[in-house]
């Protein structure tokens, strides 16, 4: 009588490791202690808020996770793997991208040209740019993520501070991103435009193919697209709920709270 086979197990959502974990990050610049025994993790697919003041930390804590500052202490983790970040292109070929403020497009380059930038197709052996295959795989990249421009032969300085804003988290995105950081991406938008990114980044969220750290100042649009929100104080986590869990009056009085403490201790 043979063995009966092991039975399959079969691997939750909770029993896969976090897409990025990082555990007790410190860091100093001379005098200044800029983070303090810094914890944060984000889940697969999970979009994580990152608020707090100016100053509070939230910089320095982007750098060290995309690989441009080294932590004095503490670990990071990518699927459950230690690793060491040693640049930004190594932090990149694990899958960590970031889109900054000032977005890193070339305004008088097109749509599809900005899509593909230091990553261009060639028409190999000859390195001559195929420009006809970038045309459709932007084409395609952006219908499938919902971003609409004129055309992607427009050049990206005539497209609105929305359409800019998307076309650099779609490049982040079909770039491979497995960890996708954004910092502030609504800063200085309009309702309309706004409403143009906070759409993308729930589409993102409903394939759950990459996991976002979003950092914002505005908190109603952190509590209307993120499933957690961490808050930064003076280099440590002061506060990690779920959004469902707290509230804008909530965040709101802990912010003001802290202004009120400084006052007084002046």
């Amino acid at each position: 009588m043979s063995a009966p086979e092991p039975a399959e197990v079969a691997v939750t959502p909770e029993a896969r490791p976090d897409a990025i974990d990082a555990e007790h990050l410190s860091k100093r610049f001379g005098a200044v202690e800029a983070l303090t025994d810094v914890s944060l993790h984000v889940a697969r697919g999970e979009v994580l808020g990152l608020i707090g003041d100016n100053g509070a930390g939230k910089s320095t804590l982007i750098k060290i996770i995309t690989g441009y500052h080294q932590p004095d202490s503490g670990t990071i983790r990518i699927d459950g793997d230690e690793v060491r970040l040693r640049s930004v292109s190594h932090a990149r070929s694990l899958g960590i991208e970031t889109v900054y403020q000032d977005l890193a497009l070339i305004p008088e380059l097109s749509v599809y040209h900005n899509m593909f930038l230091k990553r261009e197709k060639l028409r190999l052996p000859l390195p001559f740019l195929n420009n006809g295959l970038m045309r459709r795989q932007a084409r395609a990249y952006l219908a499938d993520m919902g971003v609409q421009v004129p055309s992607v032969d427009t050049d990206v300085g005539r497209l609105s501070g929305g359409q800019r804003q998307a076309i650099a988290i779609a490049r982040a995105v079909y770039s491979q991103a497995r960890v996708l950081l954004l910092d502030e991406p609504l800063a200085a938008m309009g309702a309309r435009e706004g409403a143009l990114i906070l759409d993308l980044i729930r589409n993102l969220k409903e394939r759950g193919e990459v996991s976002m750290i979003l950092i914002a100042h505005n908190y109603a649009q952190v509590l209307e697209v993120c499933d957690r929100v961490n808050l930064l104080r003076h280099g440590r986590i002061f506060l990690d709920k779920r959004t469902s869990e707290t509230s804008l009056d909530e965040l709101t009085e802990v912010m003001v709270e802290e202004y009120r403490r400084q006052r007084r201790a002046t």
